[in-house]
């Protein structure tokens, strides 16, 4: 089922998880031990995320290094078919631009069809490690409005292979990502917003926002789209702090303010504990403002979090 159809039938705010594909080593119990409290709650649906592949140099035995391409998180096909097979809840995994040309995007969407996705999140990706700007594959996608004319055009029944007629049309739902403290490459929001209205014309059916500590921020995005125009759903992105590490790490990493009451109530712990404690309140306050202000899902970044996810989640649903 669609995301956005998830939506329209909902009498009430929704509830969903996004994850990470485990480590190259890994199991798929690793993603069910993750998973089983949290189904609890029956969430409409399951984002997977993806991870572009890292270069790492690796010593040869004359002495000389070898660039090698290494992926550590694969498997997100297999992933959203193991999560829909094994809850029976839709999976819809993330599309990126970075370290991937057209043709394997093409091949990995026909995949995602024939598993019964129909579902993606597209995006254009962080950029590479070793990067200081994004760079996009030679054959590939540099934004994510060019990654969304190409799930279009396979939803028209338009390949790549200019000789195939009458190819079968796909049926994706596409999601975009949306930045309430703008994208941090972006001059201004007004620009963003700009950007963001392009991927709603060309197809994009709603938006799930990044990561904000501050609903005031969540609310004024909300209008400030309605503003520009953009009528689609807009899916607020939650996660908790859960330690002083996260303080320094999630505003540069992520590029979003941590408030100063919710900063400094976490600096007063001398535990983690404390601060799971101090970041789950928050949290919990966070959703039942948010569900009072009538957003059509609560969706939640359970990385590393499963534990306090579950706590939040419990109070509000």
């Amino acid at each position: 089922m669609k995301v956005i159809d998830h939506i329209r039938q909902a009498k009430d705010t929704l509830v969903s998880f996004e994850i990470l594909p485990p480590l190259k080593g890994k199991t798929i119990n690793s993603i069910y031990d993750h998973l089983d409290p949290l189904m609890e709650f029956k969430p409409s649906f399951i984002n997977v995320t993806y991870h572009r592949s890292e270069h790492v140099f690796k010593k040869k035995l004359d002495g000389t290094f070898e660039k090698v391409e290494v992926r550590k998180r694969p498997g997100t096909v297999g992933i959203c078919a193991s999560i829909m097979n094994h809850y029976h809840v839709d999976a819809v995994p993330h599309l990126i631009c970075g370290g991937f040309g057209k043709r394997e995007t093409e091949d990995a969407l026909i995949d995602l069809h024939f598993i019964g996705i129909d579902n993606v999140l597209v995006l254009r990706g962080d950029a590479a490690k070793n990067e200081t700007y994004f760079e996009p594959h030679a054959e590939g996608h540099r934004y994510a409005s060019e990654l969304i004319k190409q799930v279009v055009d396979l939803n028209s029944g338009i390949y790549l292979e200019e000789d195939i007629r009458d190819g079968f049309r796909t049926n994706f739902c596409i999601g975009v990502a949306g930045y309430p403290e703008k994208h941090f490459e972006c001059p201004n929001l007004e620009i963003d917003l700009k950007y963001l209205k392009n991927k709603i014309d060309l197809g994009a059916e709603y938006i799930t926002t990044q990561m904000f500590f501050d609903n005031k921020k969540y609310i004024e995005f909300v209008e400030k789209c309605r503003e520009a125009g953009i009528d689609v759903p807009i899916i607020p992105g939650l996660k908790p702090i859960t330690n002083k590490k996260q303080l320094s790490i999630i505003p540069r990493t992520f590029h979003v303010d941590i408030p100063t009451d919710l900063s400094n109530e976490i600096m007063k712990c001398k535990t983690d504990d404390e601060c799971k404690k101090v970041g789950t309140e928050w949290l919990i306050q966070q959703s039942k403002e948010l569900k009072a202000f009538g957003v059509p899902v609560l969706h939640y970044y359970t990385l590393g979090s499963a534990k306090v996810i579950y706590n939040v989640v419990k109070e509000i649903f």
